[in-house]
């Protein structure tokens, strides 16, 4: 699974120079979250809504509303954009963007293809569906959840037993547990998936 399958082709941008009053007003109507900004084609920082928040003034300022929206509506969004931007290709993994997340603390990666062009954006919600759809959430069928030793053959097994009842896996996720165990949940499509359990439960499968 690569980012291009999960990724939002259409973004929305701003240049180094509009104010942040234009950006959090571009962010309320478009309802997004977070925005490469963009000079002449090239990516040049990136900024979010949370940025935004952290130098909205506080409550405790001495400073007067006007003289807070004058700051806001002249102050350029290159001053609060993150300028070293960590980035993708659509032709990145979708674990290896989970990772650069998670390892960088940020819920966002512009994608450049191989040119340096921005072609999309990726999100933590993005990766987040891809987690549901490799754990068969949006798949068909009946969820069932076998717990076993992990063992040379294993795969086999339970891919011939459940053939047996002309039923269809319709997805697959396997969860390594300790103690060499291993939790695979599966879907599982067909008009006999009692019986594929029941046959399994016979084997010494834990299925639930």
């Amino acid at each position: 699974m690569y980012v291009r399958q999960f990724m939002t082709s259409q973004v929305f941008t701003v240049s180094p120079e509009e104010s942040i009053a234009d950006t959090m007003a571009l962010m309320r109507e478009k309802k997004i979250h977070k925005l490469p900004v963009m000079t002449k084609g090239k990516l040049v920082g990136f900024v979010t809504d949370g940025d935004l928040r952290e130098v909205s003034p506080s409550p405790a300022t001495t400073l007067s509303i006007f003289e807070l929206n004058y700051l806001i509506a002249k102050t350029p969004i290159q001053e609060v954009a993150v300028k070293k931007v960590i980035t993708c290709q659509p032709e990145t993994q979708i674990e290896d963007a989970a990772l650069l997340m998670r390892e960088h603390n940020i819920d966002g990666l512009p994608v450049l293809d191989d040119e340096g062009k921005l072609v999309g954006i990726i999100t933590g919600t993005d990766i987040l569906d891809a987690f549901l759809d490799i754990m068969g959430f949006r798949s068909p069928g009946q969820r069932v959840v076998i717990e076993t030793v992990d063992k040379s053959g294993l795969m086999l097994d339970l891919a011939v037993t459940i053939k047996e009842f002309d039923v269809n896996i319709s997805s697959l996720a396997v969860y390594h547990l300790k103690g060499n165990q291993v939790q695979i949940l599966a879907r599982l499509q067909g008009d006999k998936v009692a019986e594929v359990k029941a046959s399994l439960a016979q084997k010494g499968y834990q299925v639930s």
